[in-house]
């Protein structure tokens, strides 16, 4: 089985020398993978997207680090390495290794599912590539990578043994006229149905690889829906912005009496269902299907409480001005989250919002909950699982943490 003929680039990527301004130059050394365009003070006049950024210190001559220079984004370099290398076959097949190892622990449990590159935290800047059983989707989001794609597939697919490669295309990139790459493109192999079924931590799911979100499936929570399983035995079970189902379908399958997944998406929802199906489960799955707020105060209001209610919205904060907003809803959120929690109940509340940091979220979370009349202790508080290691602090963006209410 051969790639594509597709990602194969005709562009041959030029060697820049560059100069930073002073704060431009401390990032780079101090490992931050992003050099802004107002930080660059000395650039050839052909620069193009793709080709390789030398950045040389501004006194001494001496390399500080190499990237790959985009000219259509604001973050024009994109590190790669603060040491001198070859950028070639052997340096990414190098570096893919080195994320796989990193995941090792994971997959030695009943697990066949992961990220296997996580962007910028495994130096491979706007671009990630998850495994689900054997299906490798790989999703890109910055041109920078199209004169280097048939490399580092070559690799990825050697690396994970991958028997088919998905190629998943950000917004922008579906709308560029420098490639002939079609979004959800089958680039190696066959795939004989775009719904992949895979396994995390012995349950069963499935993700749709070509038509989903992002590559199909969030992976990220994965550490949290197995606690959430394992707590849930015995237990009715609230799943807010459930999406595919994940909090669900654990607690569906560790014997939860009962499951609500609420989502605002009826396609999701059948998702769940579906997941669920995949599994051996006692429980009675309902679903609602309807905005999380509103759907919230209508169970209040009926004075409906859950043992376990997991409440994990999607990003709110997209952008800086988006902050205060993001915040508001969270309090909110927990404010709703705390009727519905049974006696002795377990709330989970979490956030992926990058620019809402994890004490901010913490801090919103309990001054919620000291506001009310129940006794709650914090008994867990987690960030990324394994396979999404954070290297730099706004690669940051996943936090959870379980509220036990005591009478």
């Amino acid at each position: 089985m051969s790639f594509s003929s597709k990602i194969t680039s005709n562009y041959q990527p030029k060697r820049l020398a560059i100069k930073l301004n002073a704060k431009g130059e401390q990032h780079v050394v101090k490992g931050h993978p992003w050099v802004f365009s107002n930080s660059i003070v000395k650039i050839n006049d052909d620069a193009q997207t793709g080709d390789l950024a030398i950045i040389f210190a501004k006194n001494k001559n001496k390399l500080i680090g190499l990237g790959l220079y985009d000219a259509n984004s604001p973050i024009r370099i994109k590190i790669l390495t603060n040491k001198s290398a070859s950028i070639d076959a052997s340096y990414f097949n190098l570096k893919i290794k080195e994320a796989y190892s990193k995941r090792n622990d994971l997959l030695k449990t009943n697990t066949n599912s992961y990220r296997l590159l996580f962007g910028e935290n495994d130096s491979f800047p706007g671009l990630i590539a998850d495994v689900y059983a054997s299906v490798l989707v790989v999703k890109l989001y910055s041109e920078i990578w199209l004169p280097y794609l048939e490399l580092i597939l070559t690799s990825l697919q050697e690396v994970s043994n991958a028997k088919t490669v998905v190629l998943r295309l950000s917004r922008g990139l579906q709308n560029s006229n420098n490639h002939n790459l079609v979004d959800g493109e089958v680039v190696y192999g066959t795939l004989e149905n775009e719904v992949v079924e895979f396994v995390e931590h012995d349950v069963n799911f499935s993700a749709n690889v070509i038509k989903g979100h992002k590559t199909g499936y969030f992976l990220d929570h994965r550490a949290n829906r197995k606690q959430v399983g394992e707590w849930s035995s015995g237990k009715t079970v609230l799943d807010v912005f459930s999406y595919a189902g994940g909090f669900s379908v654990h607690a569906l399958a560790n014997n939860a009496t009962e499951v609500t997944s609420l989502d605002i998406s009826k396609q999701a929802l059948e998702i769940a269902q579906q997941n669920g199906r995949l599994n051996d489960y006692t429980g009675i799955h309902k679903t609602i299907a309807g905005d999380a707020f509103d759907e919230m105060q209508k169970l209040i209001n009926r004075k409906k409480t859950f043992d376990v209610v997991v409440i994990d919205p999607p990003s709110f904060a997209k952008q800086a001005s988006e902050i205060p907003l993001a915040k508001k809803k969270y309090a909110q959120l927990a404010a709703l989250g705390i009727q519905l929690t049974s006696k002795n109940g377990l709330l989970v509340l979490a956030s992926c919002s990058s620019r809402v940091l994890s004490q901010a979220f913490f801090d919103i979370n309990k001054q919620v909950l000291n506001a009310t009349q129940k006794k709650y202790k914090v008994i867990l508080k987690t960030e990324h699982d394994l396979d999404h290691p954070v290297t730099f602090p706004e690669g940051a963006y996943l936090k959870c943490a379980y509220y036990r209410f005591v009478e």
